[in-house]
């Protein structure tokens, strides 16, 4: 077994930790209008498209994603 996978992985994982973080909240906020104008374009309740919106993302990020992948409210345009 190779001993170098953990610290490598660990590297991989964490190590840009507050960068990812602060994209992760800019993306959260940036979703949460565009959620609600949709879900008012589709004639729904907007409580629906955040709830579908945080589903989708949960989703997303148990079962990873990939690069042609788009998994915002802006996939369904």
């Amino acid at each position: 077994m190779n001993t170098d996978f953990l610290p490598q992985l660990r590297t991989e994982w964490f190590g840009n930790i507050r960068g990812d973080v602060l994209a992760g909240i800019v993306v959260a906020l940036a979703l949460i209008p565009e959620a609600i104008a949709f879900s008012i374009i589709a004639g729904v309740d907007p409580k629906v498209g955040l709830y579908a919106s945080f589903s989708i993302a949960v989703i997303t990020a148990i079962v990873g994603g990939r690069p042609g992948m788009i998994s915002a409210a802006t996939a369904a345009t």
